[in-house]
């Protein structure tokens, strides 16, 4: 039996109930950011396919979820020096998406937490 693919609806009420995550726009598209730092949106740049999200994650789990399922994970020339991944929403399932997302989350969440980190060290000199 097909699975029926998911709409975006579905990302934004997955994306909207992790912690402190707003919508918004990136590059002029549906974006969803925790502390004013993206970390899901439907990617802008024409070598994405359609019906396609992009989330922002490690590079190396980004190697790994595309490894292990290139019909859902993929990259775009345009993004392969970004900390990102493209996902086929008509080939993901949902409990996989809820786990991307949270790694997107995860990762912007730390990426912040570093930053303070930082401008707290360098304000100490």
């Amino acid at each position: 039996m097909p699975r029926t693919p998911i709409q975006f609806d579905t990302v934004r009420q997955m994306a909207l109930a992790l912690p402190g995550v707003e919508e918004g726009t990136a590059y002029g598209s549906p974006a969803f950011k925790v502390g004013g730092k993206m970390f899901a949106c439907i990617p802008a740049h024409r070598s994405a396919e359609p019906n396609t999200l992009v989330v922002r994650i490690e590079l190396d789990q980004r190697d790994e979820l595309i490894n292990e399922e290139p019909k859902t994970y993929y990259l775009a020339d345009h993004y392969v020096d970004y900390p990102c991944v493209l996902v086929r929403l008509a080939h993901i399932r949902q409990d996989s998406l809820r786990d991307l997302l949270l790694m997107g989350w995860r990762y912007v969440s730390n990426e912040k937490r570093q930053g303070a980190r930082k401008r707290r060290h360098t304000s100490r000199r």
